[in-house]
């Protein structure tokens, strides 16, 4: 049996400023579907589909939904994140130290309530989660090099570039494109906390 995914062993919801984070549930497929399922939100997203059907049968895998947190705002679901955890590379004789050490994370939000700062909001939450929570040592995330509301989203809130990839990814419409890589570490979070004033993150209780 596959070990439960380490998102599972916290505690829910998270509230920040204006919203909540959440685990994704099976029932809340039509309202992460809603937003989803727009032109504007497919364009960037890795597939897409235009059924309900095939995408419940998606949404629904055990093994996606362990790893989705949901964004609520007013009671209200307005986006959805992945937190990806796994193994950092390393050299065999050190690899068990690299065991389950970074997450690879993703993003949707409603279009509907974007420019309000609850992706920025939501993302800094996720951030604290991965380094204070589960103790990850680095986060990454990709995107196309286009989808500037998305790496805008990474450097507000400390992440740097690590790569431009150049005519890697190849789009449904726009052909070969570019696309970034983005990384944090878990000291750079800290440092970043101290360096705005509040102090840097401490590890929270799990259960």
């Amino acid at each position: 049996m596959d070990a439960p995914h380490p998102l599972a062993g916290l505690r829910w919801p998270r509230p920040t400023d204006r919203a909540s984070l959440r685990p994704a549930e099976p029932d809340d497929v039509e309202a992460v579907w809603a937003y989803r399922r727009r032109d504007d939100v497919g364009r960037w997203l890795g597939g897409r589909t235009e059924d309900l059907d095939a995408f419940r049968e998606w949404y629904a895998r055990p093994d996606r939904l362990a790893k989705t947190l949901l964004v609520e705002h007013d009671g209200r679901v307005v986006g959805d994140l992945m937190v990806s955890v796994g193994d950092g590379w390393a050299q065999l004789d050190v690899a068990g130290r690299a065991h389950a050490v970074e997450a690879d994370l993703g993003w949707v939000l409603d279009p509907a309530y974007a420019g309000r700062g609850l992706a920025t909001e939501a993302l800094e939450a996720v951030l604290a989660i991965c380094f204070d929570d589960l103790g990850l040592r680095r986060v990454t995330a990709d995107c196309f090099a286009a989808n500037s509301p998305s790496w805008r989203l990474m450097e507000r809130v400390g992440m740097r570039r690590e790569a431009h990839r150049v005519a890697e990814s190849l789009h449904r419409d726009l052909g070969w494109v570019d696309s970034y890589a983005y990384a944090l570490l878990a000291d750079e979070w800290r440092a970043r906390l101290t360096d705005a004033g509040r102090p840097g993150a401490t590890r929270s209780p799990a259960g």
